[in-house]
């Protein structure tokens, strides 16, 4: 039987694939955004303590369920335009560390660049 701590990397394994294929859901260049702060973010917190992991995982297993919410209105509601996301409360934001807001405003500066940054391209485009 797996210890505690293999028992966690399962479930951080498991939530990680699920948000990367929740994002498939999203528009390309929302999903390339999306990707890479995961991805970053993930990293990040490998060597948080037992608190602030426990708190990492509960924040992103809300979004991966909120996702899977929009993701599965999206395709039934295929003429509709989705907003995905929602709206931080004023309560979450006094919540965040000054790195965090930090981080914040640099996501949303890259999520509203007027000029993409990522040239994502469809691979069928290239198959022979």
């Amino acid at each position: 039987m797996p210890g505690p701590a293999a028992l966690h990397v399962s479930r951080v394994r498991a939530l990680y694939r699920r948000i990367l294929l929740l994002h498939r859901a999203l528009p390309v260049a929302l999903k390339a955004l999306g990707d890479e702060y995961v991805k970053e973010e993930f990293r990040r917190h490998r060597s948080v303590g037992p608190a602030d992991a426990q708190r990492f995982l509960r924040e992103w297993e809300i979004y991966a369920e909120m996702l899977w919410q929009q993701a599965n209105q999206d395709r039934q509601n295929s003429r509709k335009k989705t907003c995905f996301g929602t709206p931080l409360t004023e309560e979450k934001l006094n919540d965040f560390h000054n790195e965090q807001i930090g981080q914040l405003q640099e996501l949303m500066q890259e999520a509203t660049k007027p000029n993409k940054q990522f040239n994502i391209s469809d691979d069928s485009e290239y198959k022979n």
